[in-house]
């Protein structure tokens, strides 16, 4: 079985025992609220049913139906698919999002390379991922983790793809203690139902009401203390052409429901 298959699985059991929580909830709104009103085409890669985006207007893909169904009723234009090969054209989106998904891919350059294709001169991507290898746990397989980045070399891959880091902060709503990452492993893994519901009616409306504003620095913030980052981009020149055989389907191809 592939990991894209792998997550696909996870993600839908996850979904299917969730709701939408609107992007308002989340404390990446006012910055992306903002982003969006002057982005007229924007792009979302798998938001499951946490979709920071604001959801009319919005290109919402993933991996998960589940996830997609659930969009359906909120007006989200949706598309099934997945971030390392993106149905829309070159330069097509002012603002693309990606929270919690770099981070699942083996490989992330050919990631960056898609972003970079859709993303127009001058637009913004913002993303995030976890930091330091050091730092990862049983939590990071069972979540599907394929890596956690170092900073000197994010950045590096980063500016080989045209991309230069504007804004950075902490971030991450994972469990950070590990008596709690330790359960959640365990429920996960030996009571996924009970889990998801504990999850859904306890720890995620606690995690919404404990989050912190974000703190942003310019550029690339010290991460010696981050386990997680939140990076705002800016998509510079390319220092060569796209190889045409990237170019796929429009974005008109993206639908007001689930594919």
């Amino acid at each position: 079985m592939t990991r894209v298959a792998d997550n696909r699985i996870f993600y839908d059991a996850l979904w299917s025992a969730s709701y939408v929580v609107p992007p308002q909830r989340f404390n990446t709104w006012p910055l992306l609220s903002r982003l969006a009103a002057s982005a007229a085409a924007r792009l979302e890669i798998g938001p499951g049913l946490h979709p920071r985006l604001p959801l009319a207007g919005t290109v919402f893909i993933d991996v998960s139906r589940t996830a997609l169904a659930g969009l359906h009723p909120h007006g989200a234009l949706t598309m099934l698919g997945e971030i390392t090969s993106l149905p829309f054209p070159d330069d097509a989106f002012d603002l693309v999002c990606a929270f919690d998904i770099v981070e699942h891919v083996e490989n992330d350059a050919q990631v960056f390379r898609e972003l970079r294709r859709v993303t127009r001169d001058n637009g913004t991507i913002v993303f995030s991922v976890p930091l330091h290898q050091t730092l990862w746990t049983a939590f990071d397989d069972l979540v599907g983790h394929v890596r956690r980045y170092d900073p000197a070399d994010l950045t590096t891959l980063l500016a080989e793809h045209s991309f230069e880091v504007v804004r950075s902060a902490g971030f991450g709503m994972g469990p950070r203690h590990r008596l709690l990452r330790d359960f959640a492993v365990w429920g996960l893994t030996r009571h996924r139902i009970k889990a998801m519901r504990w999850y859904n009616t306890f720890f995620l409306p606690l995690a919404l009401r404990l989050q912190r504003r974000l703190d942003w620095a310019p550029g690339f913030a010290d991460a010696s203390r981050m386990s997680d980052v939140l990076l705002v981009c800016e998509a510079t020149e390319r220092a060569a052409p796209i190889p045409e055989r990237y170019v796929s389907r429009a974005i008109t191809n993206a639908t007001v429901g689930p594919e």
